[in-house]
């Protein structure tokens, strides 16, 4: 029999919140078993979505396809711009994160340890999404 992991350790290995976990164990978008009240997620199955996962397709950049982005969570921010990450600065427990955007440069702070779990690099394509209940308008002074 397969090694059956709890919920909180699925969620652990697929980098999600356990309750993501559970709500995509009911939707049956992840392979587990319910015994009880619990989730058991058979580890060899889960390490094979993940696979499947990742041998989908990147546009030329190396970011996610539309297709690939939902793949392992829906996210409601409809602010998603795609780019290349030009530099990635860690200090302390904090990274700064700078990703060209066509002929702009976005700079993100995060935490040191979520830039490590991602991977970020210099030349990896990834997917800013921009989630922000304030925007702010500037024009030139004297124009």
């Amino acid at each position: 029999m397969d090694d059956l992991l709890t919920a909180q350790q699925a969620a652990d290995l697929l980098h999600l919140h356990v309750k993501r976990v559970q709500g995509l164990a009911r939707a049956g978008k992840l392979p587990a078993l319910r015994h009880g009240r619990k989730w058991l997620f058979p580890r060899a199955r889960l390490l094979e979505a993940l696979e499947g996962a990742a041998a989908e397709p990147a546009d030329r950049a190396g970011a996610p396809t539309p297709a690939r982005r939902g793949a392992g969570v829906d996210i409601s921010a409809r602010n998603q711009l795609q780019g290349l990450v030009t530099r990635v600065r860690a200090d302390g427990v904090m990274a700064e994160v700078h990703i060209r955007i066509g002929d702009q440069e976005l700079v993100s702070i995060i935490t040191r340890d979520s830039a490590e779990r991602l991977g970020l690099h210099p030349g990896l394509g990834v997917l800013a999404v921009i989630k922000s209940t304030e925007v702010m308008i500037a024009r030139p002074v004297g124009v």
